[in-house]
């Protein structure tokens, strides 16, 4: 702190640092705000997608749901991209290096639609073969199939505007993505009632209609993503992003440059790690729950849909820790940023606990959002208690491990997840519903105590405050 508060009062010092402090919170909010949105956004396209088909019966929701992890595991290898370019483009701000923020966004586009269309292939191909081994039943398997399949067929367009989302918030930029998720998803509205229900002349497609709205709005996103980061020449007034996310079509940027690529995928591949183990652990989680039948499972996959709407809180937050801890390194700032993330953290957590009080009171009719099928509706109200009490353990991890990645350490994020989703979930999630025969409850106390370590064990590495030194 400056010597001029060496000899101040205790009250003074205090009302000093609320000063310096309301400033870094309202700079957290511009980020997390825009970015609550988007998140938002992003994960509503397959919950209104369930909520849809959900008039359709069990039968609908289940097809859709267990459809969850195939995508996520194919979206999980973008991490490694996201989380490296968002670090380094930050740092790059910070550096006012306009020049390789630039190649790092001609590199992080040619990646993404080349990843994008070799896992679109194996997607279309394998798309039974991987909802099967989900766990969808002969009663789901080809409407379950069917909505993977048309999926898969728009991934280019569904994993590109996340690329471009990730170089946006290292600059701290995250309103343009919450502009093109909100068209993303006024378009996957519109025409899923007209596809799904056969409205207007339209054809009646029930399950498949849900996945032709989907990449239909995905792809009006990708339109506006892409048009947001072409240089300047191609900009339209109200469209202009960071001018240190410009994609400019030359042979430097588009060409594979390795010496960037390493540093990308060096502190982004622990997260592609974490991400494939994460999705890994939640397909062996998937599978314990379908065991236990269609109706429990659609259960399950109504309440999980809320939770995953929930997680939008600490990811906001931890995208500001990131971006903000990332920018105060790259000006050499150690002392801003331990500033910044705590911020982020408190903030972050306030929301979630009130997210938290919400979804406890609420819990019945946010469940009748879905179903109206009694038994559902009864056996999903109960697990909503579960995803009511972990929102400020699920949060704060989520904004510490934020922290870290900015910094370049994203690799105890990983290790932590690895033993809660490998080790800790699936454990009591066996003991829970084999030994003590607890069914869906004992699957989310499982969870439960998997999010509680987790929070414990990243917030210890974190106030240890050795990821401030990390070279990137």
């Amino acid at each position: 702190m400056h010597p001029l508060f060496d000899h101040a009062s205790p009250k003074l010092l205090k009302r000093a640092k609320e000063a310096i402090a309301w400033p870094l919170y309202a700079q957290v909010l511009t980020i997390a705000a825009p970015v609550v949105v988007e998140l938002i956004l992003t994960s509503l396209t397959q919950t209104v997608d369930i909520i849809m088909v959900g008039k359709l019966g069990a039968h609908a929701i289940s097809a859709v749901g267990v459809t969850n992890q195939p995508r996520f595991i194919m979206l999980a290898t973008f991490v490694a991209l996201n989380v490296g370019t968002t670090a380094l483009v930050a740092r790059f701000k910070g550096q006012g290096n306009k020049k390789d923020a630039e190649l790092v966004t001609g590199q992080t586009v040619m990646l993404s639609v080349s990843l994008a269309f070799l896992l679109s292939l194996l997607g279309v191909v394998f798309a039974k073969p991987m909802v099967r081994i989900i766990g969808a039943g002969p009663d789901i398997l080809d409407e379950a199939s069917a909505y993977f399949r048309i999926l898969m067929i728009g991934f280019i367009p569904t994993a590109l505007p996340i690329s471009i989302s990730a170089l946006l918030r290292g600059v701290g930029d995250t309103k343009i993505a919450m502009k093109y998720n909100i068209t993303a998803n006024v378009v996957n509205i519109i025409f899923n009632y007209l596809l799904i229900y056969g409205k207007f002349g339209f054809p009646r497609l029930g399950v498949q209609g849900a996945a032709i709205a989907s990449v239909i709005g995905y792809s009006a996103a990708c339109a506006m993503a892409v048009w947001a980061i072409l240089g300047r020449p191609f900009r339209k007034p109200g469209m202009a992003a960071s001018e240190f996310i410009e994609l400019h079509c030359t042979r430097r940027n588009f060409l594979p440059d390795f010496p960037m690529l390493g540093r990308i995928f060096r502190i982004g591949m622990p997260s592609a790690v974490e991400q494939f183990v994460l999705r890994l652990g939640l397909v062996l989680y998937t599978i314990t729950i379908t065991s236990l039948g269609t109706t429990v499972f659609a259960a399950h996959q109504v309440v999980l849909s809320i939770l995953n709407m929930s997680f939008v809180n600490g990811q906001a937050f931890g995208i500001a820790a990131t971006s903000l801890t990332g920018q105060s390194l790259g000006r050499d700032r150690p002392d801003r940023a331990r500033r910044a993330s705590a911020a982020s953290q408190k903030a972050g957590a306030l929301i979630s606990t009130l997210m938290g009080i919400f979804m406890f009171i609420f819990r019945k009719p946010l469940v009748m959002l879905f179903t109206n099928e009694t038994e559902i509706l009864a056996l999903g109200a109960g697990i909503m208690i579960f995803a009511a009490l972990i929102q400020p353990f699920q949060s704060s991890f989520q904004i510490y491990a934020g922290a870290l990645r900015g910094a370049g350490d994203s690799l105890f994020p990983a290790i932590t997840l690895g033993i809660g989703i490998l080790g800790i979930r699936p454990l009591f999630s066996y003991i829970f519903i084999q030994q003590f025969n607890m069914g869906l409850y004992g699957a989310w106390s499982a969870l439960m105590i998997d999010q509680i370590f987790r929070f414990f064990i990243i917030q210890i590495r974190y106030r240890r405050g050795k990821w401030v030194s990390i070279k990137v």
